[in-house]
């Protein structure tokens, strides 16, 4: 994909996971209740949560899957695919545990779940059974156990175990969210939703309700903030040393990205930008935030209909989804269903390796 395509796909993506990531307020002027609300996020020391991300319609068109049947097939199973997952988070002692389901449609449709429990050294993983990747019988419903020091002292590994710190991530999420709504306008990306107009489902109680929204007649606008003005702040927090190494990147790949937005590529992200209007059909693009009468944000939703069509490189793709995010029993007492997975439940990397080599396939 070409960079301009390659932009507006990273604007699109921050920019919901940024907002996703939660805040709560009292009820002002929706910008400032945005604003405000980052640092009660960092109160938030146990919860009951509840996602989902529904992928209504995928359609992705260029010259390499045009006539590529597998890239077909991938299509048609995430059409309508369904991501869930369910868990209980507590910060002292630092535990979570989740069940992942997804349930793929189509052709080739399929459903599973994985649990999941972290603690503050160690990830445990239920390995599912699932259709079409047969799997030997003493291995599957074993929690796989990643003890993340030992991981972390081996080196060369993707895993950190600052990755799964909940409290400093939740302090990323402050600078970032600040950090990007300070760039924006109140008036034009930021609004009240009556709390009777949102849709809310049965049992969350809003005070207030605030929207963020792009549309085809500010896309243009809040691309170039985010790409010239938002996004070297955001890298510059990424680049703190605590951050940085949570995230999982090099002081080299934060300069190298930073260099994209300037110098010698700055026009020809410009020009990218300057052309949105030409290929990019904003459908929907609404992300709710709903705040409980204790200043938390007791559920959120997102509505995203893009369509882009270059008409230059053929590149086309038309997207639409919708995400669910809701809290509930926020600093109560938590209740952990699966536990801590006992020494007989449990199966080290080396060990499913040593089953895996020797399983006929």
């Amino acid at each position: 994909m070409n960079k301009k395509f390659a932009v507006l796909m990273l604007t699109l993506i921050m920019s919901l996971t940024l907002v996703l990531a939660g805040c709560s307020t009292s009820k002002q002027d929706p910008k400032d209740a945005m604003k405000s609300a980052t640092g009660n996020a960092m109160k938030m020391t146990s919860y009951e949560m509840k996602s989902k991300v529904v992928i209504k319609d995928l359609q992705v068109s260029t010259k390499e899957t045009a006539d590529n049947e597998a890239a077909s097939q991938v299509m048609s199973m995430l059409k309508n695919a369904e991501l869930t997952i369910d868990g209980v988070y507590q910060n002292d002692p630092m535990q979570t545990e989740m069940t992942m389901g997804i349930n793929l449609k189509g052709d080739m449709s399929m459903s599973f779940s994985i649990p999941m429990v972290m603690t503050k050294e160690k990830l445990y993983v239920k390995i599912p059974s699932i259709p079409m990747l047969p799997l030997p019988e003493d291995v599957v419903n074993k929690y796989l156990v990643l003890d993340m020091k030992e991981l972390a002292e081996q080196g060369g590994t993707t895993f950190n175990p600052d990755s799964l710190d909940q409290k400093k991530a939740q302090q990323l999420s402050n600078e970032v969210l600040n950090t990007l709504f300070e760039e924006y306008d109140g008036k034009k990306y930021f609004k009240d939703i009556n709390t009777k107009d949102a849709n809310l489902p049965e049992g969350v109680e809003a005070k207030q309700v605030v929207q963020f929204s792009v549309t085809d007649e500010n896309v243009k606008e809040a691309a170039e903030i985010f790409v010239n003005k938002a996004l070297p702040k955001i890298l510059d927090i990424i680049a703190k040393d605590e951050y940085r190494e949570m995230v999982g990147v090099t002081k080299e790949e934060i300069e190298e990205a930073k260099k994209d937005l300037t110098s010698a590529n700055k026009d020809e992200v410009s020009k990218g930008l300057n052309e949105l209007k030409n290929y990019l059909k904003i459908n929907q693009f609404n992300i709710n935030t709903a705040i409980d009468k204790k200043d938390f944000p007791s559920y959120q939703n997102a509505a995203i209909n893009v369509e882009m069509n270059d008409p230059e490189t053929k590149e086309n793709m038309k997207l639409s989804m919708e995400l669910t995010n809701q809290y509930s029993k926020i600093n109560d007492k938590q209740t952990f269903k699966i536990g801590i997975p006992k020494e007989g439940d449990i199966i080290t990397m080396e060990q499913l390796q040593e089953k895996m080599g020797g399983a006929a396939y």
